[in-house]
């Protein structure tokens, strides 16, 4: 058995309707909902606008015990356009989770054992622009350092360097928590 989840099935259901190895198909919204994986609703598509998406679940990465690090989702969505990318259909927009709610992940890794947190997001540079106040990366990962002692190391995942705030950009000069490593998004890398 078959089931397609997540992107593909976002941006085109309706083709794999005629695969019969595919018993079922389920969007980005739908596919940590157990019941639509295990078909309880009987049909054999399931899936919502995800463009229409309002609020991102805190959800634990989990399947990492015995590591040092854990990856800590603070974002999900893109609210860019760009012609090459179809992230936006199927990711729906830009939702960043509450700082609270970050924090008190980040509490339960370190209570855990893990001493290294990785920031992830689908564009984590855009975090906070949703939320009220908008808070930034910079401001968040400097709140999780100083309200979560126990974390040893924080990294993040990809970052959009035209996107990264000036606290980010200067908590990177002065904690050495903070790793100095950065995967940034780069495409073409010509200004002509």
């Amino acid at each position: 058995k078959i089931v397609v989840t997540g992107c593909a099935a976002q941006v085109n259901p309706g083709g794999f309707a005629s695969m019969p190895e595919v018993d079922r198909v389920i969007g980005n919204a739908e596919k940590l909902r157990p019941s639509a994986l295990a078909g309880a609703n009987g049909e054999a598509m399931t899936w919502s606008d995800i463009t229409a998406a309002g609020e991102t679940a805190g959800r634990m990465i989990g399947g990492l015990q015995g590591r040092t690090r854990a990856y800590l989702q603070v974002q999900q969505g893109c609210d860019h356009r760009c012609t090459f990318c179809i992230i936006p259909l199927a990711r729906g927009p830009s939702r960043s989770l509450p700082v609270h709610g970050i924090i008190e992940q980040a509490r339960h890794l370190t209570a855990n054992g893990y001493r290294e947190v990785v920031l992830t997001g689908v564009d984590i540079s855009s975090y906070g622009v949703d939320l009220p106040g908008r808070p930034t990366l910079g401001g968040l990962a400097a709140s999780l350092l100083a309200r979560v002692g126990e974390i040893k190391r924080l990294r993040f995942s990809s970052l959009d360097p035209a996107a990264m705030d000036a606290a980010l950009i200067e908590l990177l000069a002065e904690d050495d928590r903070l790793m100095p490593h950065l995967h940034l998004s780069l495409q073409a890398g010509d200004d002509v």
